[in-house]
This record gives C-alpha cells, structure tokens and sequence, in this order.
C-alpha cells in the first residue's frame, strides 16, 4: 500500500507514522505537513529514512492533486486543533479544518483513493459532569469553540462528499490522546513540562472537567483497523473508557513525579470550556473487532512521563513561548 498521510509531523499524526513503519514494513509511507509551530521535523526523525517527507499545505489544492495520485489511500491528521488558540484567533481554523478537508475531498475524488478523515469528540459539544450518558455515532453535533466547529464543519464535509459522489470515506472521531511528541501547549505535556522546568503546574478553575483519555497508540491501531475493515460512510467512535477529571489528572502527575498534591495553581477557567466528554466505542469493537491495550490509564501516563523527561531536546526549544502565550492570553 502506497499511503499519504497529512500532518504527519504532529502529535498523533507522527506517532501513526512511528506505528506504520513499526508494525507494517510493506507500507509505503509519504507524509505531507506544513510545519507550523505544532508541527516538527524532529518528531519523525527516527524514521526518515523509512518515509518520503513533503512540506506543504493540506489547503494546497494542485500539492494535494499530485500527491493524492500517487497514492492508494489518505488518512487525514492534519488540523489545527488548539482550542485555547482558537479563541485567540480563529482564522488559521478555517483555512486548514475546512478549506483543507475540502481541497483533499476533491483530490481523493478526481483519483477515486480511500480516505479516513480524523476528527473529535469536541464536535458534540459537552455533556453534564453527572449525566450517564456518553457520546455515539448518533450524538447530535453541537460544537462550542472555534476549533470544534470548524472540525464538524470538515466532517460534514466528508459526509456529503460520500453520499453525493461516492468518495470512499469514513471517519473517526477520537477522545483526548496522550502520549509521546504531544506540543506542551496541551493539558497532559504541559504540566509535565512546567514540574521539570521548575514552574508550577496550572488548572483551569477547580479542575472539574472531564476527559476521555486514550494513549495515542490505541488511537492508532484503530485507525488501522477502520482503514482496513470501516465500510465507506461509516462514522466510528475511539475511545478506551478512561474518563478523569482534570484535578484527577493533574492529582496523578504530581504523585508520579514525586510532588505535594498541593504543588499547582487555579487559575481563571477558559471561556466556554466543555465540561464532560466521554467515548461509546461499542460499534468500533462489535463490528470491526478493536480493543484498546492501554487499559491502565496510571501505566500510560508513567511512560508518558518518562519521555518527557528523556526528551528534553525534543519540548525545550517551545516550551517558552508557549507559556509567554499562555500569559498573553
């Protein structure tokens, strides 16, 4: 298989490519990323002699063309997916969540390639810290941030391209990922960071949002497993029954890194933040047989600490302007 992979130098995104050219040598890998400040050369550097790197713009419509016609299939990472960013400026949104999905829909069409679309569970809004409930196949979207729409924006998309031309295209939408070459503006690798930069790890308000946690390699090994088994306009949910709150998190990365639990600030929650996600991925495993291997969320997150901490070349570089545009905002 010869397979085009957009964002391939982000979080997710790389770590698929670490788990391709690992798991499945006769795959041959192309990877197509912008480098914007989430993105990095470095994080695929352990496989560059495996892969074909092309730096450009999934919005590139004539780039998207060519590269999609040398290929047998496409799985779309690639986004902006920073929603404390999103707010701050929406634009960038726009331009690479939608008008990118758009001119990618439009290259797999013209070359009739498979494609699979990856997405969020931040697309069906929120739900209530009590409420038993999680989110399905079904779930109405109902997005809250500039970055949540524009990815059901994108989504919408691809089913309209399915249903109206036939596109043979499916799409999954994933709970929060953690794990290695994750940027320390998010929740997990940025109060890693702050401990071992000897800064004070921070929480919005009381902390009492909650997340669906999956490590980023079950992530990946069901989207594997949809790429390969999905049936075409097919929607599948990814999740492996991890939800924490983040004051539970946070509580556990103190412990693992041997600090008081008292050791971090509250600071003034961020405008319309989401209160509960949480994952049914009951279709995923019925039908097409995937099952987390991460099981122990406490187990994933050691390791995840453990890179951080063998990894500091990787996150340095970033990680002060990062937190200055934290204090900006």
């Amino acid at each position: 298989m010869r397979l085009l992979i957009t964002g391939g130098a982000g979080f997710i995104g790389a770590n698929f490519v670490h788990l391709t050219v690992r798991e499945r040598p006769d795959v041959q890998v192309t990877v197509v990323d912008k480098l914007t400040y989430a993105g990095h050369r470095e994080s695929l550097a352990p496989v560059a002699n495996r892969i074909e790197f092309v730096k450009g713009d999934v919005a590139d419509v004539d780039l998207m063309h060519r590269l999609v016609g040398e290929c047998d299939a496409v799985v779309h990472f690639a986004a902006e997916s920073h929603n404390d960013n999103s707010l701050r400026g929406p634009a960038p949104f726009i331009t690479t969540n939608i008008n990118g999905t758009f001119a990618l829909l439009e290259a797999v069409r013209a070359h009739g390639v498979r494609l699979h679309h990856i997405s969020t569970d931040e697309v069906f809004g929120d739900l209530e810290i009590d409420d038993p409930q999680r989110f399905t196949e079904a779930t109405p979207y109902n997005p809250s941030s500039p970055y949540s729409s524009s990815k059901a924006s994108a989504d919408l998309l691809v089913r309209a391209w399915v249903r109206s031309f036939g596109v043979n295209a499916t799409i999954s939408n994933c709970s929060n990922n953690y794990g290695p070459y994750q940027h320390v503006e998010k929740f997990i690798p940025r109060q890693i960071t702050n401990i071992l930069s000897g800064l004070r790890p921070k929480l919005y308000g009381e902390g009492r949002n909650v997340r669906d946690w999956i490590h980023v390699d079950d992530h990946n090994r069901a989207v594997w497993t949809i790429l390969e088994k999905g049936i075409a306009g097919e929607t599948y949910l990814i999740g492996a029954d991890g939800e924490k709150s983040n004051r539970e998190v946070l509580a556990l990365v103190l412990e693992l890194m041997g600090r008081e639990p008292a050791g971090f600030d509250c600071v003034a929650d961020r405008p319309g933040h989401d209160l509960r996600y949480a994952i049914d991925s009951g279709k995923l495993r019925s039908e097409l047989g995937w099952e987390p291997e991460f099981r122990d969320f406490r187990d994933g997150l050691a390791a995840t600490i453990d890179w951080y901490q063998r990894n500091k070349d990787w996150w340095q570089p970033f990680k002060e302007a990062t937190e200055r545009a934290y204090g900006a905002g």
